[in-house]
């Protein structure tokens, strides 16, 4: 189970195969061989060894790629890192990750420098610039100058050898690192290339960022059938449109805030996207509003993953997109789930509760902290902090993240049922719901709406709207915000705590 025999295998069997396509080059097996082989090379010339770990601070590019099938070449283990974080951020995950060498953007040697005094595991000469350069650092093609393009000598990896460590954002507390081992993503490898329905032949494009552990359930069943992946540099739906057609793209992986840009965008049209096989929606339940939208437009394509990077997924397959299209889907082969209430029982369908699930794909641990582990996994279930109920069939509905719950008078309130209903609203493009603090209720349901380009998006008037069709009082808004965008992460989801803060600190009068 060493996934980093798969591409040197794909180089002697299938070499003139496309494998990869990125910022208008396009690399064969052999090609990309040879520049993981540059990398990996540089990396032990430079003393690296097995087990030690490299993290990246970098968008999507050529280097990135590279730099994760170098490490799975000799055995480190690789941290991929947000390039959005800021300097106490970053100090924080290159010290907890105990990271030896960064391959950073050349945008990143001002922040660098600023927090390299206090990581004294990383050496001078170990600080690898990317697209650019800057005193003080080594570029990327000074430091694989004169590295062989031929295979390193095997590493000897076993599948519970460490492959990569992937952080949390740390939007509610401190980041965790999340440790998976070559096992692990050889089963990514196995279980989403049969759950996709991918082949050799297949055409993969990925357009969000792929430090994002979502981009692993495209990245790793290509690798492991020798397909062809391409990579934006980042999201742009025209882009997005025009590729596909010309490239005759099969698989797409997209959060619900692009599915909803390439169905609202100009250029969208079905028989441009005709090729696919699949859409996948990922990060976040895609609204039924637009499910349905994408169901009608492109039918038998779209699958919708609910998951957690710490290992536990449902997978709503294109056959069931539309007879159980409010569902997330069913656990794969080889998992289990249960909907556990306060008490640890399992809940009879239809009633909510706490999603909990192993599989295959469970994480290792995480890094360094197994009093996070043993509260996160207890006996062997991995504990979600999600709200879900399954029906007679065993279909996974999610009711709502538990930290997005409001109570409200006592009452659980969950935002999705009534964002379901505000993107609904002619004017509404997206809508986020949330609890504010009221002194009556405790919390109150608020909704920051992004409107239809063009639309005059009157508050009032959509507050009173769904209000009108709500199902209970207790779900009223209190309130509708209109903002021209809503904030993400790099994965390209919406950060709904930023907007609550924002909204909550915007109310609070001037001492």
């Amino acid at each position: 189970m060493d996934i980093g025999s798969l591409l040197p295998r794909h180089a002697r069997f299938r070499p003139d195969h496309t494998c990869f396509v990125f910022g208008g080059r396009r690399f064969s097996y052999r090609e990309f061989n040879a520049e993981v082989n540059r990398l990996a090379n540089a990396m032990l010339g430079a003393g690296l060894e097995k087990g030690e770990k490299i993290a990246t601070v970098l968008p999507n590019c050529l280097e990135l790629m590279v730099a994760y099938w170098a490490a799975a070449r000799i055995g480190v283990v690789i941290v991929p890192s947000s390039p959005l974080l800021q300097a106490s951020g970053l100090k924080t995950l290159l010290a907890d990750s105990d990271t030896v060498l960064v391959l950073a953007d050349a945008r990143f040697a001002e922040t660098l420098g600023a927090i390299r005094a206090d990581l004294p595991a990383i050496a001078d000469d170990r600080y690898v610039l990317v697209g650019g350069a800057a005193a003080g650092f080594r570029t990327y093609g000074d430091f694989v100058a004169g590295a062989s393009p031929d295979n390193p000598a095997v590493a000897g990896n076993s599948g519970s050898d460490d492959y990569n460590i992937m952080y949390t954002s740390g939007t509610t507390g401190a980041p965790k690192g999340i440790v998976h081992t070559h096992q692990i993503r050889a089963m990514y490898c196995t279980l989403f290339a049969e759950a996709w329905r991918m082949t050799p032949e297949s055409i993969v494009l990925h357009a969000g960022a792929i430090v994002f552990n979502g981009a692993m359930l495209d990245l790793m069943p290509w690798m492991y059938l020798g397909a062809t992946y391409i990579l934006h540099e980042a999201f742009d739906p025209a882009r997005v449109i025009a590729e596909i057609e010309k490239e005759r793209v099969t698989h797409v992986i997209m959060v619900p805030s692009q599915i909803m840009a390439l169905l609202n965008h100009p250029d969208f049209d079905p028989a441009k996207l005709a090729s696919l096989e699949m859409i996948q929606s990922v990060g976040a339940p895609l609204l039924l509003e637009y499910k349905n939208r994408l169901n009608e437009a492109l039918p038998n394509r779209f699958y919708e993953l609910y998951g957690l990077t710490e290992g536990f997924v449902t997978i709503l397959d294109r056959d069931d997109a539309m007879r159980k299209a409010g569902s997330v889907g069913c656990p794969p082969p080889f998992f289990e789930m249960r909907i556990l209430d306060a008490d640890g029982r399992d809940c009879p369908p239809g009633t909510v509760g706490e999603i909990c699930g192993r599989g295959p794909i469970l994480m290792k641990e995480y890094y360094k902290r197994p009093d996070l582990t043993a509260a996160a996994v207890v006996d062997g279930w991995l504990r979600s902090g999600d709200l879900g109920m399954v029906d007679e069939e065993g279909y996974l509905y999610l009711v709502d993240r538990k930290k997005d719950m409001i109570i409200s008078g006592g009452v659980n309130v969950y935002p999705k049922d009534i964002e379901e209903i505000a993107v609904q609203h002619p004017d509404v493009r997206d809508a986020a719901v949330f609890g504010a603090p009221d002194d009556k209720w405790g919390e109150t349901p608020v909704a920051a709406i992004v409107p239809i380009d063009g639309a005059s998006a009157d508050p009032a008037a959509i507050r009173d709207w769904v209000n009108e069709r709500v199902g209970a009082k207790f779900q009223r808004l209190a309130e509708v915000v209109v903002l021209d965008a809503f904030p993400t992460n790099v994965a390209g989801k919406t950060l709904k705590r930023e907007i609550a803060e924002r909204y909550i600190a915007g109310r609070k009068k001037p001492a």
